[in-house]
């Protein structure tokens, strides 16, 4: 299998850190590609016809793209457990829709200083995605504490990959100000072995 990726994205972390966790690394080979919303690369777009990483191509059947769908798959591939049966497998799956959802609004912070003119760039649009992101947070800081605290799953590789992407892109922005029960948590997490072998 081929997973193309950038070291820089957090949704493609996000994967990479899972295949560190399920101990199988070395079963995917890594395609580095530079594509952004503006100019897409072609190998990517002969994988993927939305252009976006990651992307999994596999030697049968259709390439898998959108990171939450690769996750689930290759989870499910090696029976790795990170999306739990039954009620806590929803927890699992809004948790990790919390965790890409602040990368998405985070990422698309970054797109608007570096894709518009500065002329053309929203100030209101930035901070807006930022809301987003500072209202996330705060949720993570309360009301999934004792998620985050319990065994690790496909949410707190989410969780983890989004807050490091934070650190990456958005270090001025001190997200861990008045959270320091997600901080804590956090530098636990960045501690382990899959997170220090993804770091952009």
């Amino acid at each position: 299998m081929k997973l193309y990726y950038s070291p820089a994205s957090p949704f493609a972390r996000k994967v990479v850190v899972l295949l560190h966790e399920l101990d199988k690394a070395d079963a995917v080979e890594l395609a580095q590609v530079t594509t952004t919303a503006l100019d897409s690369d072609a190998s990517l777009t002969a994988a993927n016809p939305l252009a976006r990483i990651p992307a999994l191509e596999r030697p049968e059947g259709v390439t898998l793209y959108d990171s939450r769908v690769i996750t689930a798959y290759l989870d499910d591939l090696y029976q790795g457990g990170l999306y739990p049966t039954g009620a806590r497998r929803w927890e699992t799956l809004t948790l990790e829709a919390t965790g890409d959802g602040i990368m998405d609004s985070a990422v698309s912070m970054v797109y608007e200083v570096r894709l518009r003119d500065e002329a053309q760039q929203s100030q209101d649009w930035i901070e807006a995605q930022w809301s987003k992101v500072d209202r996330g947070l705060d949720a993570l800081n309360t009301r999934w504490m004792s998620h985050l605290s319990g065994p690790i799953g496909a949410g707190h590789i989410s969780v983890g990959s989004a807050l490091g992407y934070l650190d990456f892109r958005h270090g001025p922005r001190e997200w861990r100000k008045g959270r320091e029960a997600l901080a804590g948590w956090y530098d636990g997490f960045a501690a382990r072995a899959s997170m220090t072998a993804t770091a952009p």
